[in-house]
């Protein structure tokens, strides 16, 4: 298991938000951060911890958009290499973001648009960059007792079921999987465990699993963490994100790395 930390910016700012709120006019707060993204992208490059992902919230062709841009390539220049970046991704813009310094682009909408798996436009952001530079975030919110992959800010649903099935079906064409769990995001009352069956049922797939995936969403405890490596074996990485002492919480990034490399 890795921790997979993360900066998620809105309005040019670094903030933590309970990730169902987030729409046009704004979202719930848990937290705003006086230092800019640059600061906690060196904090991380300091601990050596890599995979973190770069989250910019914002609306993409707004101005607010690009003050979390400025904001995002802030990070990517301080810590090259060694954050993933994601928001209003598509196979345009996903090379500059490359050359700006991010290891990966991460990309929900541009991929699931119209409700369902846009193939073409998938095969256009591998042959921008190349798959080994993009995770997918099938982030995903329950309806009628399944997982759909949501959209444009977590708040339009799909027709995508996530499953195990694609996850597999999904594998040639990134290099890892993101999966926030969106209707505890943010709120730190704990992880959304039922996610961890579809995600063994892929793992546990030798043939067909092959890429990791880091999970997000609800987690505020050690014994949180402890609790999904052990139901996962090890093999998803995590996200802590209001939770972290840097967000006005009280986990620090040195104990998680502790117990996630135990």
């Amino acid at each position: 298991m890795q921790f997979r930390p993360c900066i998620d910016i809105h309005n040019g700012k670094v903030k933590q938000i309970v990730g169902g709120t987030l729409n046009d006019t704004g979202a719930k707060e848990n937290f705003v951060a006086e230092k800019g993204a640059g600061y906690f992208a060196e904090y991380y490059r300091d601990l050596q911890i890599t995979g973190g992902h770069i989250i910019m919230l914002n609306k993409a062709g707004t101005p607010e958009y690009d003050s979390s841009k400025k904001a995002a390539i802030e990070a990517l220049s301080a810590y090259p290499g060694g954050l993933q970046v994601g928001g209003g991704i598509n196979a345009d813009n996903a090379p500059d973001f490359i050359s700006a310094g991010a290891s990966h682009v991460i990309v929900t909408s541009y991929v699931f648009s119209d409700g369902k798996i846009n193939f073409d436009n998938l095969k256009k952001l591998v042959r921008a960059v190349g798959k080994e530079h993009v995770v997918l975030d099938l982030s995903c919110r329950k309806k009628d007792g399944e997982y759909y992959i949501v959209t444009d800010r977590w708040q339009k649903f799909t027709r995508t079921k996530l499953s195990a099935e694609l996850l597999c079906r999904l594998s040639d064409s990134c290099d890892e999987f993101l999966v926030h769990a969106v209707d505890v995001e943010g709120k730190a009352a704990g992880p959304d465990k039922a996610l961890f069956s579809i995600f063994s049922e892929y793992l546990d797939d030798e043939e067909n699993s092959s890429r990791p995936i880091t999970y997000a969403g609800g987690i505020h405890s050690y014994e949180d963490i402890s609790a999904l490596k052990k139901v996962s074996g090890g093999r998803v990485n995590i996200t802590v994100g209001s939770a972290l002492d840097l967000f006005g919480g009280t986990l620090s990034c040195e104990k998680i790395l502790e117990i996630c490399g135990e």
